[in-house]
């Protein structure tokens, strides 16, 4: 294993001169962490450029925080031209309006900082110290068009910065037109390392992506135990925004699980899901944004909080129901294990539903994949889910069922079943989703039995060292993921591709139920950091991969993710659909 992987960051919450603290693992046991150290000033700045926009460095400004300055003079700037090789020249005190002297500062000449797309540079540069309140300014071209872009490091917040196109001389603007083009930059003063994305549009990235590629080749945030948002106990609640938000803002792949109740409708008189138009099935309702869940259950009243009483089991064997009874079957209730996702009352999967709906109505070029699993109290087998499924819910307006792994073109505006249960035998023909059936229990690296699906769901994180151990889990496999190369039909290779790539899943989350500091929330707070930091320095990287890992289309594949959005924080998200702009590179 690389010492990359076995150095862990640890996250501190950023103030102006406090940050992450480093520790090789044997002494991180042994030492409390000091999370007030400064931000030590070193002498390269590292930019790594993730987009496919080739960049060149051409000015650097120095601020000063007039307010935290040693003396409260003003604040200063200097303009480095980059035309020299880099050297640093004493200069004058300058002054500021009033004709206070400041104190010296020094000036940078930088030569060939040109930053092809996918790569790194390292400048030598005086970087800011945080608890001067100095920052830099940043300005680089984009060779070949008039556009510059700026940006200021560090940013207010230890979140994403978006540096935007500066508008052009005012004797230029009637010839350039405006530019839209904006970039997602995260910077790391603790590592002197600046990570420059595409910016995205969360609610419908998908739209900028070739519609031929197969789902399995893009790499797509994730959220576990999806609609675990609500106040809940703390071990079940997952989540801090809503699925709709989780939406919006670029999470694709949802992971439901139900409880399932008993009666159904006989299975010898249900039909594929694939075959039949919602008004063809028998007993199914399907649920359009515009009609309220309640409303297309006729066994509740609008104001009817309950599920229907419990009913006799079903056997394949029993008379075929009325269409009375067909309809008055009770709903799926969204839960954790055995618990219910909400202490205010029970959630129930039609509404959900009616979430994932809207947000594809008004984003048609986007698809989601939804995992769903049995899990709570309720009587009912997999078997009895699956018929319940196919009668209620999957008409192909909505669902894409096929076993296999679609294009998104294929899935676009459509849920993809992710299935994590047994089909009934007499659905087993159609086949019923991407099959997940045959799941690795707490599992490193591992592969469900249909092949295609490749799983990391190391979930067993019984005290807080573990936690380290879960990190060096998910790196792998995103490791793994990244060695994946689609080669498109009828393209050089393509033949000796083999057969399709497998979905990578591959779950940030872990929990003890019985350790608190092992609670889901606190667990993200150590894991969603790290992530972010090795998305941006190390994942990709050839010389960073241990062993013999190569790097391919260096997708990450599914990231699921606990406690994404929480305070507004995104980045991790924005971390994972930056890295499909690899994929545009092919066209």
């Amino acid at each position: 294993m690389s010492s990359y992987l076995e150095t862990r960051a640890y996250a501190i919450p950023h103030k102006a001169a406090t940050v992450p603290i480093l520790l090789p693992s044997s002494t991180r046991r042994n030492r409390r962490i000091d999370t007030t150290a400064k931000i030590v000033k070193m002498g390269n700045l590292t930019i790594r450029n993730l987009t496919i926009t080739p960049l060149e460095l051409k000015e650097v400004e120095r601020h000063e925080d007039p307010t935290k300055a040693r003396k409260p003079n003003g604040f200063a700037k200097i303009t480095s031209r980059i035309t020299g090789k880099s050297k640093s020249v004493p200069t004058a005190a300058v002054t500021d309006l009033n004709g206070a002297a400041k104190e010296p500062v020094t000036k940078q000449d930088i030569t060939d900082v040109n930053i092809r797309p996918f790569s790194e540079h390292e400048i030598s540069i005086s970087l800011p110290d945080a608890s001067k309140g100095e920052s830099l300014r940043l300005t680089f071209a984009e060779p070949g068009t008039p556009y510059t872009y700026s940006v200021s490091i560090p940013g207010p917040s230890p979140r994403s910065i978006v540096m935007k196109a500066n508008p052009p001389p005012s004797d230029q603007q009637s010839q350039v037109p405006p530019s839209d083009r904006e970039f997602t930059l995260i910077y790391m003063p603790q590592h002197s390392f600046l990570a420059i994305f595409s910016s995205a549009h969360l609610n419908r990235w998908m739209a900028e992506l070739n519609p031929s590629y197969p789902l399995s080749a893009l790499s797509i945030p994730g959220t576990h135990n999806s609609p675990t948002c609500y106040v809940a106990l703390p071990s079940v609640r997952c989540q801090a925004i809503s699925v709709r938000k989780q939406l919006d803002n670029g999470v694709r792949f949802l992971d439901v699980r139900v409880s399932c109740p008993s009666r159904f409708p006989s299975p010898t008189k249900t039909a594929s899901p694939r075959l039949n138009t919602p008004d063809s099935i028998p007993g199914a309702f399907p649920i359009s944004p515009t009609t309220s869940a309640t409303k297309t259950d006729p066994t509740q009243s609008p104001t009817d909080t309950n599920p229907p009483a419990p009913q006799p089991e079903l056997s394949p064997q029993a008379p075929e129901p009325s269409h009375k009874d067909k309809t008055k079957g009770p709903n799926l209730s969204l839960v954790h294990s055995a618990f219910p996702i909400a202490l205010s009352g029970t959630k129930y999967f039609h509404d959900l539903l009616s979430e994932c709906y809207a947000f594809l109505d008004a984003n048609p070029s986007e698809t989601v994949l939804m995992s769903i699993k049995r899990e709570g109290t309720g009587r009912g087998t997999d078997q009895n889910l699956s018929i319940y499924l196919a009668a209620r819910y999957l008409t192909p307006d909505r669902w894409y069922t096929k076993p296999e792994i679609p294009t998104l073109e294929q899935a676009r505006g459509r849920i993809v079943l992710v299935r994590r249960f047994h089909v009934d035998p007499s659905l087993q023909a159609s086949g019923m989703g991407i099959d997940g059936s045959v799941w690795p229990d707490n599992c490193a690296d591992g592969t469900c039995g249909s092949g295609m699906i490749r799983i990391q769901d190391y979930y067993e994180v019984g005290q807080t060292q573990h936690i380290d151990k879960k990190i060096g889990f998910a790196r792998e496999e995103l490791m793994r993921a990244a060695q994946q190369v689609f080669v498109p039909q009828g393209m050089p290779g393509s033949e000796a591709a083999g057969g399709p790539l497998p979905l990578f899943i591959n779950f940030l989350s872990g929990s003890n139920f019985f350790n608190a500091s092992c609670w889901p929330e606190k667990i993200a707070a150590k894991i969603n950091p790290s992530m972010i930091e090795y998305l941006c320095m190390g994942h990709g990287a050839p010389q960073k991969q241990p062993g013999e890992l190569t790097v391919g289309d260096a997708g990450t594949g599914i990231v699921v993710t606990d406690w994404v959005g929480n305070n507004g924080d995104w980045d991790l998200i924005r971390c994972i659909v930056g890295w499909n702009a690899r994929l545009q590179l092919k066209r």
